[in-house]
């Protein structure tokens, strides 16, 4: 396959970007997505060039960092994907692809197409966790727990914090993530102690950190590489109102 690149080249987070043209060619279907641009930085590092700068890691779908907009589309065409399972079997002979950083205002350009992602990190710092003490490591069945309310977890869960969510939504959302933390602790009896203080606290952080409102355009949803599903936003606001009272009267 030979592919017809546009990638967006920005050198520092201080100096202006812009879209430049590669040529892709000997490419086979069987390659990642990664694993083609690690080829055309090859090509340009044999010339002598600059190659593409990325982030990666596990390339296994789990740490979430190989952070593209391939297309328009967060994580590319594949769906409950991330850039690294794309496969360039889902491309054509021929075709032209625009590769982007993720869009944000609270994802700053670093270079190229790395983006800084700590607001995520500091949004978990805010209260995305149990801080309780809860002892030593309890027995599997000491604390009873609904299958309904572990499996709600266990999907929440599943958010890895890539922020494809706040990429693909127009308002630059985080409301998804923020919302599958808060579900994920609120549906287990150990994440209720901190509830209230855990969602007031990431969503004052949220509002701190840039992040836009929800406008319930479902994109977020859709770009999710592990289809998280938006009913866990609709728990984040249940659990934030009930939450504003005591909010209210300083408790």
């Amino acid at each position: 396959m030979n592919l017809t690149l546009h990638v967006w080249r920005q050198r520092s987070a201080d100096e202006p970007g812009r879209m430049e043209r590669y040529l892709a060619e000997d490419i086979e279907p069987e390659m990642s997505f990664l694993e083609m641009l690690d080829v055309v930085n090859e090509g340009l590092i044999a010339q002598g060039l600059e190659p593409i700068a990325f982030d990666h890691d596990c390339r296994e779908g789990i740490c979430g960092t190989c952070s593209q907009v391939i297309n328009g589309e967060a994580h590319g065409p594949l769906a409950n994907s991330t850039v690294c399972q794309l496969h360039m079997r889902q491309f054509r002979d021929g075709d032209e692809i625009y590769i982007e950083p993720w869009r944000a205002r609270a994802f700053p350009v670093l270079k190229d197409l790395v983006v800084d992602r700590s607001a995520l990190d500091r949004l978990i710092q805010a209260n995305g966790y149990v801080s309780v003490s809860t002892g030593g490591v309890p027995d599997a069945h000491a604390v009873p727990i609904p299958k309904i309310n572990a499996e709600t977890a266990m999907d929440a869960a599943e958010c890895i914090g890539c922020g494809a969510c706040v990429a693909a939504c127009p308002n630059s959302s985080a409301m998804l993530f923020v919302a599958a933390k808060v579900g994920h602790l609120a549906s287990l009896p150990q994440g209720r102690v901190e509830a209230a203080h855990r969602v007031c606290a990431m969503t004052e952080a949220m509002q701190r950190e840039g992040f836009g409102g929800c406008g319930n355009h479902y994109e977020c949803e859709a770009a999710c590489p592990k289809g998280i599903s938006v009913k866990f936003i609709a728990q984040l606001n249940r659990e934030y109102l009930k939450a504003l009272p005591g909010k209210i009267l300083g408790k």
